[in-house]
């Protein structure tokens, strides 16, 4: 496999690329550095990588890239890069959204159908399935997103599968489920929490503590990616869950025997474009991907706990 990994440095690509150079491939990563946290996380991330004789990296923005030349060999592209963050989404930022998840994906698509690839793998999110939809949601369910964020992954998807149906282009969109572990982003709930703890600091929690998630642990959404890059169904859109539907309050404890000390939390308003309730049926990853959730919440959490322990 010669991949394309697009949004190299952030959490998931990182760690998608080092699987796929330790599996044997030949990696070309990009990253633009957005400014959503900052630039030493995403160089920390890139570390290994950049030592490593399989892997090249190009810092560029999709827009600015030279996609022709990158994408001349390539077998695969895995496109990761977005502009994260459902809070942020609102007001003037959702230009930035735009931008980086509707505009910048058209580009990658519009340059990959010049040339002959076997999968254009996406990271949607289940972001777009809204407030409105049966439990455990189902990927032929209606989407009415409740954030900016979740309308432009919705709409990249939508572009995905348009590419795939006029340009026979081979798209595989993937909503992943709260994705968390090693190298999470620093806004993201798990980092804060357990950071927080660490630190003997209060923990902000947004409403009651009942609203529940699916969440997936880093190496199984890295898994199911690179299944979707080989036996994914082209024009596909799959579930990436963690099997398992769990409150934040639960959450909170495992965290407290996790930390070895319990959080101390402050509560404060359900924010908008928050969603109440999330819960993959994965039942088509099982079945096109052989997709299996390998890591328990707790065990999860744990290994973020000690990621957070040895960088501190």
């Amino acid at each position: 496999m010669k991949a394309l990994v697009t949004g190299v440095a952030g959490f998931i690509g990182s760690t998608l690329a080092e699987r796929l150079c330790r599996d044997g491939a030949d990696v070309v990563g990009i990253d633009s550095f957005t400014d959503y946290y900052p630039r030493p996380i995403k160089e920390r991330n890139l570390s290994r990588l950049l030592a490593h004789s399989r892997f090249r990296f190009v810092e560029s923005s999709l827009q600015s890239a030279e996609l022709p030349s990158l994408l001349a060999d390539r077998t695969h592209v895995f496109h990761l890069a977005a502009q994260a963050g459902v809070r942020k989404s609102w007001g003037r930022d959702f230009s930035v959204y735009i931008e980086n998840n509707v505009a910048a994906t058209q580009i990658l698509l519009e340059a990959c159908t010049k040339h002959t690839l076997q999968r254009v793998v996406y990271a949607s999110s289940s972001s777009v399935y809204g407030d409105n939809v049966a439990m455990p949601m189902r990927e032929d369910a209606l989407p009415q997103p409740v954030s900016p964020y979740g309308v432009t992954k919705l709409a990249a998807e939508q572009l995905c599968y348009l590419y795939h149906a006029n340009y026979g282009l081979p798209t595989v969109s993937l909503r992943y489920f709260t994705v968390y572990g090693p190298r999470q982003r620093p806004d993201m709930g798990f980092h804060r929490f357990l950071r927080a703890t660490l630190r003997d600091e209060p923990i902000t929690l947004y409403g009651d503590g009942e609203q529940t998630r699916d969440f997936t642990f880093v190496a199984d959404a890295v898994s199911a990616t690179i299944a979707a890059g080989t036996r994914g169904i082209p024009g596909r859109v799959y579930n990436i869950g963690g099997g398992s539907r769990v409150s934040i309050n639960d959450v909170l404890e495992m965290i407290g025997r996790v930390a070895g000390r319990r959080p101390r939390i402050i509560i404060d308003p359900v924010q908008k474009g928050d969603m109440r309730h999330t819960y993959a049926d994965t039942s088509l990853a099982r079945m096109d991907l052989a997709f299996k959730p390998t890591v328990t919440l707790e065990d999860g959490l744990a290994a973020e706990h000690k990621w957070l322990v040895d960088i501190s």
